[in-house]
């Protein structure tokens, strides 16, 4: 790769880090290409970007993003997205499927996170979950009238 290339990379990736809240790095090793396009396609359809990187290339994109603390060796794939549960869930859900894919660290809102707080963040619901509960309990008193009106009704019909 042309140092020209090299710089341009971190450029981007420096950029992507800064503007994100969750970023999570997992071995791949092993894995197939189709394999690998699954995880980029399920991580497109939560709005998360995958990609692989040299170490050397990430460790200084990550650095120049205010993100220490995490070392990074052998083979690795970054996840990022601006939702850290969104993040987490991508990677956790494919790990659950893949015995090669293994999360191995990662940065949750800027501060360096294990393996057991990033699958944390991916056992709680999404955004779209939570405003379905909210919605639903917003609900609930107007079902209700609804419910105990129409028994009125059946009642008034019925001594008629």
């Amino acid at each position: 790769m042309l140092k020209s290339r090299k710089a341009e990379l971190i450029a981007e990736l420096t950029t992507a880090f800064s503007d994100t809240t969750a970023v999570v790095i997992c071995d791949y090793k092993g894995l197939t290409v189709s394999e690998l396009e699954e995880l980029r396609s399920n991580a497109r359809a939560k709005d998360t970007s995958v990609q692989v990187v040299k170490n050397s290339l990430a460790t200084i994109a990550l650095k120049n993003a205010d993100m220490s603390g995490v070392e990074i060796k052998d083979t690795n794939i970054f996840i990022w997205s601006d939702d850290v549960i969104s993040a987490s869930k991508v990677a956790a859900d494919f790990a659950k499927g893949n015995e090669k894919f293994v999360i191995k660290a990662g940065y949750l809102d800027k501060e360096a996170a294990d393996v057991a707080k990033i699958e944390a963040f991916a056992k709680l619901p999404g955004r779209e979950e939570l405003l379905g509960m909210l919605a639903a309990t917003w609900m609930a008193p107007v079902t209700n009238i609804a419910v105990g009106i129409d028994a009125l009704r059946k009642k008034l019909e019925e001594e008629a």
